[in-house]
């Protein structure tokens, strides 16, 4: 670089520092893979969501039944069905995932194909 005279040099980490905060700065357009791999991200994502919070809430409710019938004595016969009903609903929350994973890997599967199509020319 030639400024008033003087020329500048850069080593080449100095050069590859500067090309990385460059592209940080300057807007590019996502590859295909790239576009791919946010779909997939997206998809495992939003199933993570529904079931992470339906296993919290279970588990919840697991340890409500649990607390039932272990300090409050007159409430044992209750306690046992609503801990059942919490263990059921941690019981599900891996084939509900899988599920939904399907589900939503189906509804994008044709704009995956495209795009890796359009990828491989």
């Amino acid at each position: 670089m030639d400024v008033n005279g003087f020329s500048y040099r850069y080593s080449k980490s100095e050069s590859e520092e500067m090309k990385e905060l460059r592209d940080k700065y300057v807007p590019r357009e996502k590859t295909n893979l790239e576009k791919i791999r946010e779909i997939d991200q997206a998809v495992t994502r939003d199933a993570g969501i529904l079931v992470y919070t339906i296993g919290i809430v279970s588990a919840l409710i697991l340890g409500l039944g649990m607390c039932m019938t272990m300090v409050w004595q007159s409430l044992f016969i209750p306690g046992i069905f609503i801990g059942l009903i919490g263990i059921v609903g941690v019981a599900i929350t891996y084939p509900l995932y899988r599920s939904k994973v399907g589900k939503l890997r189906r509804a994008n599967s044709e704009k995956v194909r495209q795009l890796s199509a359009e990828a491989n020319g």
